[in-house]
């Protein structure tokens, strides 16, 4: 009669292992995309801001339009998966930039 018990205490961790070990790569992967969503949301604002302060720098004005930057700064944003609200204010004021993922593409948790 331990015979059986015995043998259930074997199967019952490996049984365990085989439901639970997918679950958590499942949720680890999803983590990780998440955190490289917004990874590269964050860098896509980031090469704007630093091209917009390079442009004031370099020509005294900040740009009226995010074409003279992607044209003259060689600017690249996957526009498929985000979405650049650039507010032109002033020649003497940063512009407001606004970067956000597309509905269905790069979703960090909006």
């Amino acid at each position: 009669m331990s015979r059986p018990r015995h043998t259930l205490r074997r199967i019952l961790p490996m049984a365990l292992l085989l439901i639970l070990l997918p679950l958590i790569l499942f949720f680890a992967a999803q983590f990780l995309g998440d955190q490289a969503g917004t990874e590269r949301l964050e860098m896509a604002e980031q090469s704007i801001r630093r091209a917009a302060v390079q442009c004031y720098a370099l020509e005294g004005v900040y740009p009226t339009s995010l074409d003279h930057l992607k044209e003259v700064y060689g600017v690249q944003v996957d526009e498929s998966r985000f979405f650049v609200d650039y507010q032109y204010v002033a020649s003497n004021l940063m512009p407001d930039i606004t970067v956000l993922p597309l509905e269905g593409r790069e979703s960090p948790g909006f």
